[in-house]
């Protein structure tokens, strides 16, 4: 951990820094997950992940769940539209305690953002929000124009300023001749082991839903837990209304109880009430 200040000027310890990330590119394996809850961020930290990354609406749950880690945190490009927009989200989320900010907007807007010496994780590869320019989902990469014009794209994106990137769905062999010849830290999200950092989303990770990506593993069975709560959440359910139709519930321990003579007496004024 290494003592550091926020862009709010408080205390903390961190994780990972950018100028540790930059000093020990292609030396050391970092690890990254998404993370958009405080208690998604807490178990992240607690199995010992390096990074995590949050939709930037949601810095300020995130990081009540854990402060130690290294966090960007995402802006939605439908989310704010202009360059004002975006810097003042920006500001806001890193006051908050943010790390790094991810933008897959242009070139000028991460220039932009570099400017104020902010550090930002652009998005190449695989853009699903723009998937209509690479035909759809499908890897980007796959032949040699394509994969030089990516590379192309890695330089102007570090030209623009920025530090890191998100790779996304990149042929691994790829990915890794690109992270060799570039200073931007490289996060590999379905794109092989050559990138500078792994990175997989929290519900593939945890096995949360059946429908995954071919480039991620489930390492738990979230999804059978949550079935498991559901069923006995509608056992439970069906036993109350049983209980309740068949006069078992409340029962006499579950409902307060008064005293014979006072009962008498609120039964007998009653009496004098109006009906």
């Amino acid at each position: 951990m290494t003592r550091m200040y926020t862009w709010a000027a408080r205390p903390v310890v961190r994780s990972v820094t950018i100028a540790a990330l930059q000093e020990q590119k292609g030396t050391r394996k970092w690890t990254q997950v998404k993370a958009n809850t405080a208690e998604e961020a807490a178990a992240a930290a607690e199995a010992g992940l390096d990074m995590i990354l949050c939709r930037s609406t949601n810095t300020e749950a995130v990081r009540k769940g854990d402060n130690t880690l290294f966090l960007t945190a995402g802006i939605v490009n439908t989310d704010f539209q202009t360059k004002d927009d975006i810097l003042r989200e920006a500001f806001r989320k890193l006051s908050l305690g943010a790390d790094a900010i991810m933008t897959s907007r242009s070139m000028d807007v991460v220039e932009m953002l570099a400017r104020e010496d902010i550090p930002v994780m652009g998005h190449l590869g695989l853009v699903p929000r723009k998937s209509t320019w690479t035909n759809g989902l499908r890897a980007v990469g796959r032949t040699a124009d394509e994969a030089l014009e990516l590379y192309r794209s890695f330089k102007r994106l570090e030209s623009a300023g920025g530090v890191l990137v998100e790779a996304e769905v990149i042929p691994g062999p790829v990915l890794a001749e690109i992270s060799k010849r570039t200073k931007i830290i490289t996060i590999s999200l379905g794109s092989g082991p050559g990138g500078d950092v792994d990175y997989l989303f929290m519900e593939d990770i945890c096995g949360e839903e059946d429908d995954r990506p071919r480039h991620a593993r489930a390492f738990g069975n979230l999804r059978r837990l949550r079935e498991e709560i559901r069923t006995e959440r509608i056992t439970a359910l069906t036993a109350f209304r049983k209980a309740a139709e068949q006069g078992d519930f409340p029962a006499a321990s579950e409902t307060p109880s008064v005293q014979e003579k006072e009962l008498e007496e609120f039964i007998a004024k009653l009496e004098n009430e109006p009906r």
